[in-house]
């Protein structure tokens, strides 16, 4: 099955499931649905961070500072979550993500409901999934401010909304 053919739950914008559809069907037609957004850290504290394969259906080639994905029909945040950071780290038995904060994200690429959460690795050596993940790195935070300030990579926009909105979460408490 292809990822376009995956089967999701569509929702409202109170985040409730109104029916299911294809992927495809869901981006072309600009549904509502589901995403988990995992902040993953290594032992010394630095974010992974990634570029994404030229195949993937949104934001192909552009960088991200989460790992996660869509929801399948049926499946919760918590065990998307977990689900999506072993799969494109490459490892096995992380501790769950911590979840963080929900909000729901509209712009470039549509629009879903967007539940923020983070992970240790601890001294877990990372594998990512080929097909998800074209390159790779632990960065230090102040290097990821950086990348993002100097706008030389090109940041999946709902990644940069998530994090822009999780310093603000982590400065003041503001939840999404």
């Amino acid at each position: 099955m292809s990822a376009a053919d995956e089967v999701l739950d569509v929702v409202d914008r109170d985040d409730r499931v109104t029916g299911r559809a294809p992927r495809g069907e869901v981006y072309a037609r600009g549904l509502l649905h589901r995403c988990a957004f995992v902040l993953a850290r290594d032992d010394r504290g630095r974010v992974f961070v990634h570029r994404r394969t030229a195949s993937k259906l949104v934001f192909p080639s552009h960088y991200d500072m989460f790992v996660g994905g869509v929801l399948g029909a049926g499946e919760d945040y918590a065990s998307a979550a977990l689900r999506e950071a072993e799969e494109e780290l490459g490892v096995s038995g992380l501790p769950r993500p911590e979840p963080l904060f929900k909000f729901l994200y509209e712009g470039p690429g549509g629009s879903w409901w967007s539940y923020v959460h983070e992970v240790r690795c601890g001294g877990r050596e990372v594998r990512p999934q080929e097909s998800e993940v074209a390159w790779h790195s632990w960065l230090p935070e102040d290097e990821l401010e950086g990348r993002i300030a100097d706008g030389s990579w090109p940041w999946v926009p709902d990644g940069l909304e998530a994090y822009r909105r999780l310093r603000a979460f982590r400065e003041g408490g503001e939840r999404g």
